[in-house]
């Protein structure tokens, strides 16, 4: 495939001790690091010091960088990364760690490092960074790094921001001619209206602000259940955020036929509101009166609910433990939401209600929603990011 002109620029230009390339999704700003990661090892090559792969996680690092290196350059320039954490990259022993733990990187302490390739930096643990700086110590000590945008508060920045020998592009999508218009429009549409189309599409960093769900509209989402009877297909789950002082909430969801889901109705009941709590049995004796009869395909919950998934099983009720990654999932939603594909009762109250209070936390400094007015919120990100973001529904019924 030939090169974007960044990508040529890059190539030529990315001669300073911290070479760095962030922006949009897809914008091509990993690309040309395949055929750029050899040049840097072959130029480094018999020199003092260690050669690294830095990414979030050894599997991050194996499937964006290990893997496309391979289907480039072929199994005998790129070896797999090995049970101590090496592979052997174009005649060099490279070392490759995840960098979300400082711990994950301690075998790097008092080493020279002479060529560093970090992905998804960002993600990184801020220590790791830190510590990086110190060990490219050599006069030849070179850095290659890749992020999508965060918040205009992210340490990462602040070193963009830095007077350091950095040499820095900046990717929107658009810098990317090679991608299909379909897909940049389908990405434009599934992000349109959040933070994440300045950060994803723009290749802004932009702090997150206002309502996590700002592209709730109560004339497009909320639909009575007469209007899309005729759709209903006999598919439905329930997802459950659980909490003792807090709200218990269970969202009944229907699949319909154009591939939508209706969150049928709801349960909620706090604790703290009533001023009594209930019991693991209680709560599953209200799931019966609640499901009156209906067939479920599985009950997803909050796998920090251990009592109450316990007790689900003992009345032989399938469970499907949530996906809790917070940040993924309400962008996974968000997605959903834009695109119509979740449409919710009137009847459903505190759900609605949520829609409008659930915010991000705009005195921290990387992404978080205030824990507040969140329980329906949580249950149905449980939902959308455990069972939709599979890409494909099972056949399986439970009765309970």
């Amino acid at each position: 495939m030939p090169f974007t002109d960044m990508q040529k620029e890059y190539f030529r230009n990315a001669t300073h001790r911290w070479n760095i390339k962030n922006g949009a999704t897809r914008s091509g700003k990993t690309y040309m690091d395949y055929y750029l990661i050899p040049k840097r090892l072959r130029a480094v090559a018999g020199k003092d010091g260690l050669a690294v792969l830095l990414g979030n996680t050894r599997g991050t690092l194996t499937r964006n960088i290990i893997e496309p290196l391979q289907t480039i350059w072929g199994p005998s320039l790129v070896s797999s990364i090995r049970s101590d954490n090496t592979a052997m990259l174009f005649g060099e022993k490279v070392f490759c760690l995840g960098a979300d733990k400082i711990t994950q990187v301690d075998r790097l302490r008092g080493s020279s490092i002479k060529y560093c390739y970090g992905d998804e930096v960002v993600t990184w643990n801020e220590e790791v960074f830190s510590m990086l700086k110190s060990r490219l110590d050599k006069p030849y000590s070179i850095f290659d790094g890749t992020c999508n945008p965060e918040g205009r508060n992210h340490w990462f920045k602040a070193f963009l921001d830095s007077n350091a020998d950095i040499y820095h592009q900046d990717y929107q999508i658009y810098d990317n001619p090679f991608l299909d218009p379909s897909f940049v429009s389908a990405l434009e549409t599934e992000y349109a209206g959040t933070v994440y189309f300045d950060r994803y599409i723009l290749g802004k960093w932009v702090n997150a602000e206002g309502l996590v769900y700002s592209m709730f509209n109560e004339d497009v989402h909320i639909v009575a259940r007469e209007q899309i009877e005729h759709l209903m297909l006999p598919v439905y789950y329930v997802s459950c955020d659980y909490g003792t002082l807090n709200a218990t909430v269970f969202l009944l969801w229907h699949k319909l036929s154009d591939g939508r889901w209706y969150i049928e109705k709801e349960y909620y009941y706090s604790g703290r509101k009533e001023i009594r709590n209930k019991t693991d049995s209680e709560y599953a004796d209200d799931l019966n009166r609640f499901l009156d009869g209906t067939d479920i395909m599985s009950m997803i919950v909050d796998p920090s609910a251990a009592s109450f998934i316990a007790e689900l099983k003992k009345r032989n009720i399938r469970v499907t433990k949530a996906k809790n990654d917070v940040l993924d999932g309400i962008r996974y939603t968000s997605s959903l939401l834009n695109q119509g594909r979740i449409l919710v009762s009137p009847s459903c109250k505190e759900t609605i209600n949520e829609f409008s209070c659930y915010r991000w936390d705009e005195s921290k400094l990387e992404d978080t929603v205030i824990k507040d007015n969140d329980h329906c919120m949580d249950a149905m990100r449980y939902f959308c990011y455990t069972i939709l973001n599979k890409r494909k529904v099972g056949t399986r019924k439970i009765t309970f």
